[in-house]
């Protein structure tokens, strides 16, 4: 009866004021708040493993870029050659920045990626920063490429001789937003089960143009690799804008640290992980771009709509209708994927204040991160508009690699900073320094040679967010919350979610 009388007093007098009423009235609510939060952080096995781990990577990284980025390689470079080194060269500078992000991962275990990194090596500012371009710039435009790159290869096969209409391109990019949302916000089962189901689908196209690409090498078809660094243009500009689009299609190489506290013996794991998985997906996009060229000399490639489908017309003929089909499932795995984890790093956000905190709240009922899922779906569809996959690429780039810069700079002044903070993986320092000059060249390198306004409006955009905080975050000016408080009760009455609690482990 005590307990009773206690829960009723909570109830009617539970804060209100800030807008969480719905969680007042829910008997269940504390536990489903509890089974929200493990379910978003441990949504990977307890026990993964050094396999796991590399199948993790691997599935994470190979998605559209291998699809759509080999053409805007080559566009830059103008050769095979330097083409195929690119290719090879992005492998280890993602090898090289992955390591880097084990050393912190295992150092400061905690969720949200970049961002607790940031926060223990510079403080809030960098860390809001860093949230607030990942929130409204690159997870959203990663996104979009994503579903753009997808509508392209579904489209393609509709309109044989000629280019998709962008309309119908954008339309259809628009139509897998919104679906991938909706699976996502109503169910994480059915976001993981289509996950395991695209995954392999990505896998059976990879392995089935890497083989191809080896039995017709056997066959002599080496005649578009003589004289392979004839005609190429090398620039400082060229390189970095094709290193732009190579690493594109190896984004998700910086995953694996999400999931440290689910590895089994992460100290071995993880770096074992990283050093197996990211060479082999080097590996594989070297072998896939050699059999692109075994069948089309590079302007052919560059003019290809669609660069898979025109090597399936070409060699697997009459069966070449399994390439757009199996490249669409790839393409759109991956975006269910950056669907799928969207919700981590607005999590840790919200929960330091520096984001909406209705994004941070849990379904009650479907325990998702639905209004986390519901923005990201809502601001990539604004990108898909004006946008086209090159222009995306770039702009994400030069945004993602200005952070990844700062993060690897981090580790380095935390190696003095904060020595006294554990470190089971300790990596050679020069690993993070060369990191660290190949982001700043990656950043200043297309801003000097051919600079554009997009550079200038993605660095006007980042510095605005030190208005929103200062305004929002640093003096906290009641108006701001006076608005956002009924907005977040009546979106929580609407969507039914509540914050995920923190669960002490």
């Amino acid at each position: 009866m005590g307990e009773e009388s206690l829960r009723k007093r909570k109830g009617e007098h539970s804060g209100k004021e800030d807008g969480q009423s719905v969680q007042s009235h829910e008997p269940q609510t504390m536990n489903l708040q509890k089974q929200a939060k493990l379910l978003l952080f441990h949504l990977q096995s307890a026990c993964v493993g050094l396999i796991s781990g590399i199948c993790m990577i691997v599935g994470t990284i190979i998605g559209s870029g291998i699809f759509v980025s080999p053409k805007s390689v080559l566009a830059n470079v103008g050769a095979v050659g330097p083409c195929l080194t690119i290719w090879a060269a992005c492998g280890i500078l993602a090898t090289l920045g992955a390591l880097c992000y084990a050393e912190l991962g295992t150092m400061i275990t905690k969720s949200g990626g970049e961002y607790p990194y940031l926060m223990e090596a510079f403080g809030p500012i960098p860390a809001f920063l860093f949230s607030w371009t990942s929130l409204l710039v690159t997870k959203p435009s990663s996104f979009a490429i994503i579903c753009l790159s997808f509508a392209e290869y579904a489209s393609t096969p509709f309109y044989p001789g000629c280019d998709p209409p962008q309309v119908v391109i954008k339309c259809l990019a628009a139509a897998a937003i919104v679906i991938i949302t909706i699976v996502n916000s109503l169910s994480v089962k059915l976001g993981s089960y289509l996950q395991n189901f695209l995954t392999a689908a990505k896998m059976i196209i990879v392995t089935i143009i890497i083989v191809s690409g080896i039995v017709l090498l056997a066959q002599g078809k080496t005649e578009n690799f003589e004289d392979s660094f004839k005609d190429s243009k090398i620039s400082v500009s060229s390189i970095g804008l094709a290193f732009y689009n190579g690493l594109w299609a190896y984004d998700g190489w910086n995953q694996l640290n999400y999931i440290t506290e689910e590895l089994k013996n992460p100290y071995r794991n993880l770096p074992l992980s990283i050093i197996i998985g990211i060479p082999l997906v080097t590996v594989c996009y070297v072998l896939i771009n050699i059999s692109y060229f075994t069948v089309m000399t590079s302007t052919e490639l560059l003019q290809s709509q669609a660069v898979a489908v025109t090597f399936g017309d070409r060699v697997l003929y009459p069966a070449s209708w399994i390439v757009p089909l199996f490249v669409a499932f790839s393409t759109i795995g991956s975006a269910n994927g950056t669907c799928f984890t969207a919700g981590r790093l607005v999590y840790v956000a919200g929960r330091e204040g520096h984001m909406l905190k209705v994004l941070s709240y849990i379904s009650v009922k479907r325990l998702t991160p639905a209004p986390a899922i519901i923005f990201y779906g809502a601001i990539a569809i604004i990108y898909i508009i004006p946008g086209d996959i090159d222009t995306l690429i770039n702009y994400f780039s030069f945004a993602v690699w200005i952070f990844y810069g700062l993060t690897t700079v981090g580790l380095i002044v935390m190696r003095f900073t904060r020595k006294e903070l554990r470190r089971p993986i300790r990596i050679p320092i020069i690993i993070p320094v060369i990191v660290t000059l190949v982001s700043i060249l990656l950043v200043l390198a297309p801003i000097i040679s051919a600079p554009e306004l997009a550079y200038l409006y993605c660095v006007l955009f980042i510095l605005s967010g030190l208005i929103v905080y200062v305004l929002f975050v640093h003096f906290k000016f009641n108006w701001p919350q006076k608005i956002s408080k009924p907005i977040t009760m009546h979106l929580q009455m609407l969507l039914e979610v509540v914050p995920a609690e923190e669960v002490t482990e």
